[in-house]
């Protein structure tokens, strides 16, 4: 350790007043300077070598605040991590600096009676899931790492999951209904979003401030049931799930269709897999599992598995499949796969899958979440299994798709913009220059901002 770093890192420890909440371990330093950056060939080898210089753990706002003023006052970085299940990069500091770890931070404060969860930004989603549920709520939505995902890192990062076929994703109708967040000046302060100026925050990767505390929208408990159905095509696949998705007649948590090539690699649920067919997993209203099943059977659908649900430990837990734990299985399968974040259009889908199949066969698998869209209607939203072989080839996939209408959310960049959540209104690129002057928040992670200030 430098003589600097050694006299900055007592700083820091005179300031939280507990030398054991500041790390300087190599290893751990390493270890909590990682996200799931390496579900990205590109990313992996980009931020491979990239490491913060300490990590700082705060328990209170006060500390998170003394933190940031001593870091304004001396110009170093900080990043903030949640619990490190992103897959962009976006918890990894590009410069040294202060990894402002927040999972001690992990309080589900309560639940409303009117179904609002106040918590702060360390506490675990399945947490809030639970807790929840003994209250007659559960979340709208989720990713497929809810064991492990926090809720800061989830609103800092994320965009949706289980749930989002009926309630949409982070964004939308009002989910998260306030923040508070701390800001990187001189003399910090916590400052509460709520409405529109939510939006300020959400999704920017912690590069305008310092998430504290969250107030998130829950909806009513359902009690939910699994089912697995196999057909022998795709296309026969997605027609039905599609119906399923898009009917208001249908209480759904998860509705989502995979090639066979995907499913293939679900070692563990091997036994409500048949192989060389197209699977949907759904999370469907108990109350209407019999009648799902009798619908899918009356169009070609075969029932390799139904099941009630009884929460997060459940056992298949078909969710622990979907959303990107669909990318990490088809990985540890084959290693040359990675994947992409996509939407087709919700009347010309078929054309798609039609071009991209026959420009990529097998090299493009197919894996389609829905998800109910900011105007309220269902789409189909995808996380397609691609090849890998060089970066210009994923380039050239995410552009053919673009050509054809296919929106693509690109996975391999790291930056707020490049990532296709940024808002064209450029709230976030305003926040940033209120909230962290001196740029010191995650830098190098708002392309914008960079662009703007060496303009200057």
């Amino acid at each position: 350790m430098t003589p600097t770093l050694s006299t900055f890192v007592d700083d820091l420890k005179q300031v939280i007043g507990d030398a054991d909440r500041v790390l300087t371990n190599p290893a751990t330093v390493a270890r909590l300077s990682r996200d799931f950056y390496w579900y990205s060939p590109v990313l992996k080898q980009l931020l491979s070598d990239k490491v913060g210089d300490v990590v700082v753990q705060p328990t209170s706002v006060d500390e998170i605040c003394a933190v940031l003023r001593l870091c304004h006052d001396q110009g170093i970085a900080v990043t903030a991590r949640g619990a490190g299940t992103g897959n962009y990069g976006q918890a990894i500091p590009l410069q040294g600096g202060v990894v402002l770890d927040l999972a001690l931070m992990d309080a589900v404060e309560c639940i409303h009676p009117d179904g609002i969860a106040i918590c702060q930004p360390g506490a675990k989603l399945s947490l809030i899931e639970n807790e929840g549920r003994r209250h007659g709520w559960e979340l709208r939505c989720y990713p497929s790492t809810v064991a492990k995902a926090s809720v800061g890192g989830f609103l800092g990062g994320g965009s949706g999951g289980i749930g989002s076929v009926a309630h949409g994703g982070l964004r939308d109708f009002n989910t998260v209904r306030a923040l508070e967040v701390v800001t990187m000046e001189p003399e910090p302060r916590v400052i509460k979003h709520e409405g529109d100026a939510i939006h300020e925050i959400l999704h920017a990767w912690g590069t305008n401030g310092i998430i504290s505390r969250i107030w998130l929208c829950l909806t009513p408990a359902v009690e939910w049931a699994q089912c697995v159905v196999a057909f022998p095509s795709f296309n026969e696949a997605f027609d039905f799930s599609e119906q399923i998705a898009t009917s208001n007649h249908w209480t759904k948590r998860l509705v989502t269709t995979f090639e066979s090539l995907i499913t293939a690699s679900f070692s563990p649920i091997r036994n409500i897999i048949t192989p060389d067919k197209a699977h949907i997993f759904f999370m469907i209203a108990a109350a209407q599992l019999e009648e799902l099943q009798l619908a899918a059977k009356a169009v070609g659908g075969e029932i390799t598995f139904a099941a009630a649900y009884e929460g997060l430990r459940t056992s298949p837990l078909l969710s622990d499949y979907t959303w990107n734990h669909t990318t990490l299985w088809a990985m540890k399968t084959d290693n040359t796969l990675t994947y992409l974040q996509c939407g087709f259009s919700p009347t010309t889908a078929r054309s798609q899958f039609s071009q991209l199949k026959a420009r990529y066969g097998d090299d493009f698998l197919f894996h389609i979440e829905f998800m109910k869209n900011s105007d309220g209607l269902v789409v189909p939203g995808s996380i397609p299994v691609v090849r890998f072989t060089t970066a210009e080839r994923l380039n050239e996939m995410i552009d053919f798709c673009r050509e054809i209408g296919v929106t693509v959310a690109n996975p391999h960049v790291n930056n707020v913009e490049g990532g296709g959540r940024y808002r064209q209104d450029h709230i976030q690129l305003q926040a940033k220059r209120k909230y962290d002057p001196k740029g010191l928040l995650n830098p190098g992670k708002m392309a914008s901002y960079l662009v703007a200030e060496d303009a200057n």
